[in-house]
């Protein structure tokens, strides 16, 4: 094999996949709708893929709002499904899911609206959990560093520093 055989070869390997783009508006639309169908998904999201298929802003504007129209997109929706989610399945507190809802560039209305979905005792009860389970886990003597572990593990995983130092608190009472 020469090298410049070598050298095609290694091109055709590290080579991405190019995205399919998609030139018909009509096409574009049925492919969100399906899409959108599938999954609650964001406004951003959505424009996010519509430039990904080759689409332009014009269109993207006319896809998007012809969405919400039929309501495959409802941002608050989407927020509300994705507080409750992340909550309920991957434990996030609030200020992860605020977080990640920010990024997803999710309005303050649908936000406040979505962390309206998290029960308040439902959140407490969780973040005790998670910092006990996190506890038995842990192999540390010296308190002041298994507390420091704990408060660490909770605040990664979007929980308030104030309510941390209460469970805290509890904990070591009892």
């Amino acid at each position: 094999m020469c090298i410049k055989d070598k050298e095609i070869l290694l091109l055709f390997v590290f080579e991405k996949k190019a995205p399919i783009k998609i030139t018909d508006p009509h096409l574009a639309l049925v492919k969100m709708q399906s899409w959108c169908a599938y999954q609650e998904r964001s406004q951003q999201e959505a424009r996010d893929k519509l430039y990904d298929l080759g689409m332009w802003t014009d269109v993207v504007e006319n896809i998007i709002s012809q969405l919400i129209q039929d309501n495959f997109l409802n941002e608050e929706r989407f927020a509300c499904s994705f507080a409750r989610g992340k909550f309920t399945i991957k434990k996030w507190g609030r200020v992860k899911i605020k977080q990640e809802l920010k990024q997803k560039r999710v309005g303050d209305y649908c936000l406040k609206k979505a962390m309206k979905e998290i029960d308040e005792a439902e959140y407490l009860k969780t973040l005790h959990k998670l910092i006990e389970s996190k506890r038995k886990l842990i192999k540390e003597s010296n308190k002041v560093k298994l507390k420091y572990k704990l408060m660490s593990y909770a605040l990664s995983k979007g929980y308030e520093k104030d309510l941390i130092f209460d469970v805290l608190n509890n904990m070591e009472d009892n």
